[in-house]
Order: C-alpha cells, then structure tokens, then sequence
C-alpha cells in the first residue's frame, strides 16, 4: 500500500458519516442506472423480437417502376443524365412469389423465406358476432421457419390445422371480441365474393396487439380461392442471419429485383425513436444523481481540507510533493467511486431481477405479464464510467487546492 493510499484511508476513517452518505449516493445512483437502462432496453429487445418474429427483417412487396418527366441528356463529360424524375409507380402484390423466392435465398444473408397473401375480411361466428380481419393466406412450412408463429400459438394445435384445408388460426384479441374458441366454426367474407366456413384450429399471440386483434391465418391456397387471387402473394418475409444488415439486404433486393423492400428498421422506425428517446431520458436524469453524490464528496473532501490543513503541511514539511498530496485526495474518491460501484452493480443486479419477477398485465402497445429485462455487462460499465468520472471530476478541484497549500504561511498561523 502506497503512503499516499495509506493516509488516506486514514483520512476516510476519521469522517465515516459523511463519506457514508457519499458513498450512499455513488451506489443508489449506479444501481438506478443499470435498472432503469435493463427496462427500458428490455421493452425495446422485447418490441424488435416481435418485429421480427411476426414479419422478418425484410418484407419485399410491390412492384415499382421509376417515372421520369424529363429526358435524357448529354454532359460536357460525355456522362448521359435522367432528370425530372418522379415519385415511383407501384403495382400491387407480387405475382410470381415462387420465382422472387428463389432469388431471394440466393442472398447468404437469408435463412428463410415464405409468401404471405393478405386482404381485408369480415368475419363472422354463429350468433352473428362480426369483427373486420386482416386475412393472412400463408404456407404453414416456410411460415415456421421465417417467423415465430410456433412460438406464438397459445392454444389449439399447428397439425390439426395442418390437415384441415379450411383450418383457421385468430389473433389472441380477436379471438377474444369474437367469443370463439379452438374447434368453432367461422364465416370469413371477402369485400367481394361468397363467404366460406372454417374452423378454429388456433389461437395465436404475437405480443403486439394491433397484430393481435386482427390477424386470422388460413392457408395460403384457401385464402387464393377465397380472395380470387390465384397464385399471387402481397408479399415475402424474409429471414436473415443478422437483422442489423437488413437496410444493406433491402436495397440490393430492391436492385435486383425491381419490387420494394422494407427492412425492419425503416418499418419501426418511429416506434424504436420513442423506445431510445426513454432510455436516454432514464440515463440523463440518474447520471444527474450520480453527479450530485459527487458534489457531496466535493463538499465532504473541501472540509476535510479545512480540517487537515495543518497535518498537510507537516507532511509537505516532511518532503510530501505537491503530486503526493493531491493523490491523497484523489485516492478518497477512488475508493468511494470503487466502492459504490461495487455495491451498485449488486444491488442493481437485485432490482433487476426482483423487478423481472413482478406480475404486471401490459395491455397496450404490446401485451407482457412481467417487466422485461435486459441482462447485459454494458449497462453495468456504463454505469461504473459515469460514477468514476463524477466522482474523480469532484475529487479533482479539492485536490489541488489541498496540493497548493503553503506549509510554511500554515504551521506560522498555526505557531500563532
């Protein structure tokens, strides 16, 4: 142990109270900011899971063509150049799934891709109950492997639907507004055409409740009947082995094959804005905590300055260098800031764990019976930086006024 280490563990023993209190401070204030960082994270995680898992990282959809009202012009370099270009013009759908599928999984990116048909419908159960429907025609096999929805049924049974051609599997929430359970009989109506009858094979929950609330899965080939739309798709999901690429994978598929693509972060884009704006918000106001707990050391190491003036001044006297007197302080807040962090990151560890265990029925955005958590060692180093820098900011000043102290005018005035 360094002298300078030495008195000023010295130093601390002779002001427990208020160190304490510091010391107090520095812990609540990094175990507030690794918990509420794990929360907010966690709903965010939570959010893109669902993202995800109900429509992949890319959807690739309609058709476009660029337009052009201008024309082509020749540059002085010799370089011909489009101008007046226009909005796109879309076509609606995808009429040759099968064909784009097969380019799409030539990318190695993709793990996985399946065709959705989707269509507005008007379900209706035996005592005329009525709810407006997203249906969604799907291919059960590529559907498990691109998506979730394995996950996401929470009754009924994916084989009993597998071997009913005219199976249906219904969002959680509509489910719920239309009073059916698994084995009913519904009517689904087009906007236009006959309705036909299905059974309930399913119910399914993806964790988003816009999704819950209007989503019936029937087989891609009974909703092609049902809708009149033969062999077509109104878009593709795609997998991906690393969905933070996916924006670099939906403009080279847009490249290629001349139909939109929307990568995940553009689709929640608004969404993952509030999700950040919150965890900086959190981060912001208990790093402001953690700054005070510093100011309370600042305070504490400027009276202690006060205190020790004279035996600072027999230490210089005894051939202490300014350098050495300054690490005195220092080492005070180092080892309040290594102590608090200690104690912070266990008793954040503990709130976080208490909070995920607290039943808690969510029902808005998205539907959760717990706090959802995010464990990662970045919010605890996160944490330890900013009570370092707090602290060593705070310890910083008194230091080197402690350093600048004449010991010669001190132990004078003190002979006085």
């Amino acid at each position: 142990m360094s002298p300078s280490l030495h008195i000023a563990l010295r130093f601390i023993s002779q002001r427990k109270r208020s160190i304490f209190v510091s010391l107090l401070g520095i812990t609540c204030g990094v175990a507030l900011f690794i918990c509420t960082q794990a929360q907010t994270q966690g709903f965010e995680k939570f959010y893109i899971q669902t993202v995800l898992g109900t429509k992949g990282a890319v959807l690739v959809g309609d058709r476009f063509q660029e337009r052009y009202s201008g024309g082509f012009g020749l540059s002085n370099e010799g370089v011909v150049s489009v101008e007046g270009v226009k909005p796109r013009r879309y076509e609606e759908g995808i009429s040759n799934p099968a064909q784009m599928m097969r380019a799409i999984r030539e990318f190695s990116n993709v793990i996985a891709c399946t065709p959705v048909l989707e269509d507005n419908v008007t379900i209706t159960t035996s005592d005329f109950s009525h709810e407006l429907s997203r249906l969604l025609g799907i291919d059960l096999d590529s559907e498990l492997v691109a998506t979730d929805l394995k996950k996401q049924l929470t009754a009924g049974d994916l084989g009993d639907f597998r071997t009913q051609p005219r199976g249906v599997l219904l969002g959680s929430l509509l489910a719920g507004n239309l009073r059916v359970k698994v084995g009913d009989t519904i009517s689904i109506a087009p906007a236009t055409g006959e309705p036909l009858s299905f059974r309930v094979s399913g119910i399914v929950q993806t964790g988003d409740n816009l999704l819950d609330e209007r989503r019936a899965y029937v087989h891609r080939r009974a909703a092609e009947n049902l809708l009149g739309k033969p062999g077509a798709a109104s878009y593709i999901i795609v997998k991906m082995r690393d969905p933070d690429r996916a924006p670099q994978l939906a403009d080279r598929l847009e490249e290629v094959l001349g139909h939109r693509a929307r990568s995940w972060q553009e689709r929640a884009a608004g969404n993952l804005q509030i999700f950040r704006a919150l965890r900086v918000s959190a981060a912001v106001t208990v790093a402001a905590i953690i700054a005070l707990a510093g100011f309370g050391i600042f305070n504490v190491l400027t009276l202690m300055i006060l205190d020790k003036m004279h035996d600072i001044a027999i230490l210089r006297s005894m051939g202490y260098r300014r350098n050495d007197i300054s690490a005195i302080f220092l080492w005070q807040g180092l080892v309040v800031a290594a102590l608090g962090s200690i104690f912070g990151c266990g008793l954040g560890a503990l709130l976080t764990y208490l909070i995920s265990r607290i039943p808690v029925r969510v029902r808005g955005f998205f539907s959760t019976d717990h706090f959802v958590m995010e464990w990662t060692w970045r919010h605890y180093v996160a944490g330890i930086v900013i009570a370092f820098v707090a602290v060593l900011v705070a310890s910083f000043f008194p230091s080197r006024r402690a350093a600048r102290l004449a010991p010669v005018a001190v132990l004078r005035g003190a002979g006085q």
